[in-house]
């Protein structure tokens, strides 16, 4: 008995005979079109052997192994396995998915999973390197004050924001993937992902079950309110009140972006409004409210690091925005009303300028308040590399070709921030 199942390019099961069935214990109606053949596998062998397998079908025309796949009911059986590239047209025309013929065999069949591998499903499922979206404001607003002089900011207090901000981010990165899970947005997204879009895919591969996923959330975000005690505890009494109501806001809109019953992403706009707010204004003010030595509230410093935050905000949606259009269909089909969704990519390429051009506008309008020369390098920056991202954006919002875009867009971002700590450092 052999199972032959074919996919295409993105793993999505196009044909299965009957031996697949009886094998993998699933009806064909429940998988074709709607599920990929990484369900059959562990998701730990997804990450650190299934790449390669393809590549050597692509490269030598087949691959052939031995593996170990799950049933439907959760069942090991050992197998071994041929994986061969598929042509709609002929060899000679564009790869159009992969054929896999699967064996059941009696051998017992262990397949070692390395440390990287280990430390990639770590990274996969809290999505840490996502976290420079909010680590770098943080280190904007410590810039700032070094640059301003000695003794305006409390650096052990510093240090341990970052640390709090950082585990508070991959509480919420946590939460909304347990969310998604729940509502099946990861699941529905059946045409196209990538690193940048289609969520951390954690739950669909098997890295993590769903009760699991919450559980994580729960420890992260009781560490990162542990953490943010001991902040509370040790900084000024003038900046108490303001630094807890920023961080109660600050996790409130990170919960609730993907959390029912409010749900802010599927609410036409205010998913991006609370990104905004929280990865800008509210990110720059919360540290500067933990780490400032005085009455942060009733000094320059305060209105400062608002407008410190405005652009790296704004920049930090349009990553979010960008992020949505390959996710589009699915978003719509689980209720993720968001802006791509609600105005279609087309329109949503002017969205992406807009945001653009209000960075460039608040990181100007910066410039002139706080009297840097530097803070014009930044500015300029963002605008050339924003209009580069963005004539990509114009012609490519429909094609895969459009992920370009995506990592541009995540390093303009970080760029920004980076150049922005510089002159800030350096410029007073």
């Amino acid at each position: 008995m052999k199972s032959t199942i074919t996919c295409d390019m993105e793993g999505v099961i196009e044909t299965m005979n009957n031996d697949a069935e009886k094998i993998f214990g699933y009806k064909k109606e429940e998988l074709i079109g709607k599920k990929r053949v990484s369900l059959f596998s562990p998701g730990e062998i997804v990450l650190q052997n299934v790449e390669g397998w393809l590549n050597t079908a692509v490269k030598e025309g087949e691959y052939i192994g031995e593996t170990y796949f799950l049933k439907k009911n959760g069942d090991r059986f050992n197998a071994k396995i041929r994986i061969t590239p598929t042509f709609a047209n002929g060899k000679d025309q564009p790869q159009t998915g992969y054929c896999g013929v699967t064996e059941v065999i009696d051998k017992n069949v262990e397949v070692p999973i390395n440390f990287s591998t280990k430390m990639i499903k770590i990274l996969a499922i809290t999505r840490m390197p996502f976290t420079s979206a909010s680590l770098l404001p943080v280190f904007i607003v410590g810039s700032y004050f070094a640059g301003m002089g000695d003794g305006l900011f409390n650096i052990p207090l510093f240090m341990l924001t970052i640390f709090g901000i950082l585990i508070a981010h991959l509480g919420m990165n946590v939460f909304n993937d347990y969310f998604d899970g729940k509502d099946g947005t990861d699941e529905a997204n059946v045409e196209y992902f990538q690193q940048v879009s289609g969520g951390s895919r954690a739950i669909e591969l098997g890295l993590i079950t769903l009760k699991n996923t919450r559980t994580l959330g729960v420890i992260l975000i009781l560490l990162a309110l542990g953490i943010a005690g001991i902040i509370l505890s040790n900084i000024n009494p003038f900046n108490m009140t303001g630094a807890m109501q920023i961080a109660v806001a600050g996790l409130l809109l990170g919960y609730f972006y993907t959390a029912r019953p409010i749900r802010l992403v599927a609410r036409r706009g205010l998913g991006e409004i609370a990104i905004f707010l929280a990865f800008g204004p509210l990110l720059t003010l919360g540290t500067g409210y933990a780490i400032f030595n005085g009455d942060f509230e009733n000094s320059i410093h305060f209105i400062n690091c608002l407008l410190i935050g405005i652009p790296v905000g704004l920049l930090t949606t349009n990553i979010l925005l960008i992020n949505e259009f390959p996710d589009m269909k699915s978003d719509a089909k689980t209720g993720k009303n968001h802006l791509v969704v609600t105005f279609g990519k087309k329109a949503s390429r002017w969205i992406y300028f807009l945001f653009l051009i209000l960075a460039v506008g608040s990181s100007l309008y910066m410039y002139q308040e706080l009297s840097n020369k530097y803070l014009l390098i930044p500015t300029i920056f963002c605008l050339l590399f924003g209009l580069m991202i963005f004539k990509h954006i114009l012609k490519h919002y429909e094609a895969r070709t459009l992920v370009d875009a995506n990592w541009k867009t995540i390093g303009l971002q970080a760029l920004y921030s980076i150049i922005l700590c510089i002159c800030l450092l350096f410029g007073f």
